[in-house]
């Protein structure tokens, strides 16, 4: 795949003006830029791409498909530097400046993306392979154009300023959208050829995301998926900034920020559970307030399985018991209640190979108030590939077995 820093925002911008005016003339003028050599940008741009992205007429040039698609990723990579840029001035107070994504440049933003992700210049000059004076002159060039300072020196590293993040936010939905029109060039060699990149929380990673993988591997088999697991802000953050490409696992009401949509797939309904042999096993109809004589393990504050875990005991009159151990881990907190009389609440889908194999049993249900909606997360203006809506589109199915009963849950998996 051709390297951000071998791009040139010009020379994509040329790309885009000739795709929209259908003219290499028109373009030119659009540009500010000679014939020759918004030419030669277009040229460059099909070689470093290996792909011819216009048919030539003496009556004007016409987008191939290679360049229908490329042209659709960069007008959109070129707004978000403008918005980014922009944001920056406006943030500033400064007025805007008239067509900012023609006079940033990628190497700039490289540069910057470099520095947040290292914390210091000549870490980041080893990871990209830039110099450290290369690196220092973009920053301060960058610095200069928008007019106001990106990164600060705190203690032993350099990290950005508040008015750099939301930079930085915008410069990495750009990378992110160029990486789609790669990706998508790419299939048109190698059909199905591309990347996937998911984000998840416990209960979609026990049975529902393996099975969509399987089958979607099953189908693709020259593409690539990366499932990344981790806490919801950090994995929201990292959808927002186009690290990811949709975020599987319990939804937020109300979203907590205004620029995701949410799609739901299920209901989900967690129980109590604690270790086979639990004494509370041999009490068929115990008294709710029997759950305080045990201890609890559950995520920390902020997580909603938490606020609705205080909510079953606040609905039945009593306390929350005090949590001697917070954990949203599933591996760790099953590990746990193998030890002792440790309670949680879980998905019956994350226990099950554990009920499976006699070694957690299912207490009781934790009422209605405990439901939660499981679906998709994706930034509100995401426009995927193929590749990516083949693979929503197969949760989506896996989904819909499950919950209608289709999936039978002896046997969640072909081998199983």
């Amino acid at each position: 795949m051709i390297a951000h820093r071998e791009l040139n925002l010009r020379h994509l911008e040329a790309v885009a003006a000739a795709a929209r005016l259908g003219s290499i003339s028109s373009a030119s003028h659009a540009m500010n830029l000679s014939q020759p050599a918004l030419t030669q940008a277009v040229a460059k741009v099909e070689a470093q791409l290996g792909h011819v992205l216009f048919d030539r007429q003496p009556s004007g040039v016409t987008s191939t498909e290679a360049g229908r698609l490329i042209t659709a990723r960069i007008e959109r990579a070129l707004a978000y530097v403008a918005r980014g840029g922009q944001s920056v001035r406006r943030g500033a107070r400064l007025p805007p400046l008239p067509h900012i994504e023609r006079r940033i440049t990628f190497g700039q933003l490289r540069a910057l993306i470099a520095v947040d992700q290292a914390g210091s210049f000549a870490l980041a000059s080893k990871r990209i392979g830039l110099s450290e004076p290369a690196l220092h002159r973009a920053s301060r060039d960058l610095e200069q154009l928008l007019g106001v300072p990106l990164l600060v020196r705190q203690g032993r590293t350099v990290q950005p300023t508040a008015t750099a993040a939301v930079l930085l936010r915008f410069a990495r939905l750009a990378q992110s959208e160029l990486e789609a029109g790669f990706d998508e060039l790419e299939a048109l060699r190698s059909e199905g050829a591309g990347r996937v990149t998911v984000g998840t929380m416990p209960l979609a990673r026990a049975i529902l995301l393996p099975q969509a993988l399987a089958r979607f591997a099953r189908v693709y088999p020259m593409a690539s998926v990366n499932v990344v697991e981790g806490p919801y802000v950090e994995l929201l953050a990292r959808l927002r900034e186009g690290e990811m490409d949709l975020l599987i696992g319990a939804m937020r009401d109300p979203p907590p920020v205004k620029d995701i949509a949410q799609e739901p797939l299920f209901i989900d309904d967690p129980v109590i559970v604690g270790r086979a042999g639990h004494p509370l096993l041999s009490e068929p109809g115990f008294a709710f307030a029997r759950l305080l004589d045990f201890p609890w393990v559950i995520a920390a504050t902020g997580a909603p399985v938490r606020h609705r875990w205080e909510e079953m005991f606040t609905e039945h009159g009593l306390e929350p018991p005090r949590l001697r151990i917070e954990c949203g881990s599933v591996l760790v907190v099953r590990g746990l209640m193998l030890e002792d009389d440790w309670l949680t609440l879980m998905s019956r889908d994350q226990f099950l190979f554990e009920r499976r194999a006699g070694l957690l049993g299912e207490i009781a249900g934790a009422g209605l108030s405990l439901r939660r909606q499981i679906g998709l997360t994706v930034r509100d203006d995401w426009r995927p590939t193929q590749l990516q809506t083949a693979f929503t589109d197969t949760f989506r199915t896996v989904c819909a077995q499950w919950t209608s009963g289709k999936a039978m849950e002896r046997e969640p998996f072909r081998y199983a």
